[in-house]
């Protein structure tokens, strides 16, 4: 990432910094929370055995395998398979109403590559394997990548570049992530509000039934709120500048207590199938909410299992007491 785009975009910092600052074993453990844990045939993890070998300096002292070490008169470090997914698909929006302003006054196609930009960070961490698919009314386009994430975010960036020409299509992508085999593969779904109907909500709630999904769903400006910063409204689909007679507080609650009611019944599906919803009208909003949830699923698993107590067992007198 060169220091001009650093200058740019200060929440893409932010996400390197996230990556880089938190440990491996954390990494893993938040992203397992999202996505439900399972094995992947790699090493590095709790699973079962795959191989055993002597400890090298810079191994966690968590993977020394006592009876083996006790065996071999030497430290051993027994290599388990890792509890992750293989595979992320990144599924994007880049219909030309992802063109829409945010009420901070960045673009929605920019919040939602912003977040799977922290999605990248993490998931290359642990070494999984990315496949990107942009999507809009003319195209799909699917990328794979495995590597750095710095390259990841080049490609991210260098993808949209000729983007948002054509009208969306949701259903096409929403369609194409059914298509996707693999049920442990993490499935991010970016796009913006003002795409998800109710067709759409329920297509999504079969997918988190049978995929961990998380839906990064962009909050743009009501065109009828008379938005402050702006001059004028133009229609994504139209360029045709919003007339100023239709900016009413009447058409401007409606517009929202329409969102708002499509934001709890996508979030109520989501939670119901154990899947995650990020809602946000900026990056530096959803980097936030990602840490909070992130957070809190952290410290409920922490509290989770320290709550958990040992199941007593019957004494062979009747007193109640435990065997040691």
């Amino acid at each position: 990432m060169s220091s001009a785009q650093d200058t740019r975009d200060p929440v893409r910092r932010k996400i390197e910094a996230l990556g880089i600052k938190l440990s491996l074993p954390t990494v893993r453990r938040a992203l397992g929370i999202l996505e439900g844990e399972h094995l992947s045939h790699r090493s590095g993890g709790t699973g079962d055995t795959m191989d055993i070998r002597a400890y090298e300096s810079g191994d966690e002292a968590r993977f020394i395998d006592w009876k083996s070490s006790a065996r071999a008169g030497r430290p051993m470090i027994a290599q388990r398979e890792r509890l992750a997914t293989s595979r992320v698909w990144m599924l994007l929006d880049v219909g030309r109403e992802m063109s829409g302003s945010c009420v901070g006054g960045e673009r929605a196609i920019d919040v939602a590559a912003n977040a799977l930009a922290m999605f990248g960070a993490l998931c290359l961490r642990r070494s999984d394997d990315i496949s990107l698919v942009l999507a809009d009314a003319a195209s799909i386009t699917r990328m794979q990548f495995s590597g750095g994430f710095t390259e990841f975010e080049h490609r991210l960036d260098h993808s949209l570049e000729n983007q948002l020409r054509h009208p969306r299509h949701i259903d096409a992508l929403l369609d194409y992530a059914n298509t996707i085999t693999d049920r442990n593969a993490l499935v991010v779904l970016a796009t913006d509000e003002s795409a998800l109907g109710e067709r759409q909500l329920h297509a999504i709630s079969r997918l988190a039934q049978s995929h961990p999904i998380v839906v990064v769903d962009v909050a743009t400006v009501n065109p009828f709120s008379k938005p402050s910063g702006f001059r004028h409204v133009v229609d994504a689909k139209t360029a045709r500048r919003i007339p100023a007679f239709l900016a009413q507080p009447e058409t401007a609650k409606v517009i929202d207590t329409h969102r708002g009611f499509t934001t709890a019944a996508l979030r109520q599906e989501l939670d119901h199938a154990g899947s995650t919803l990020l809602h946000c009208a900026s990056s530096e909003l959803m980097f936030g909410e990602f840490i909070r949830i992130i957070s809190s699923s952290l410290t409920r698993a922490g509290h989770m299992q320290l709550a958990t107590p040992k199941t007593p067992k019957l004494g062979g007198t009747g007193s109640g007491g435990t065997d040691e």
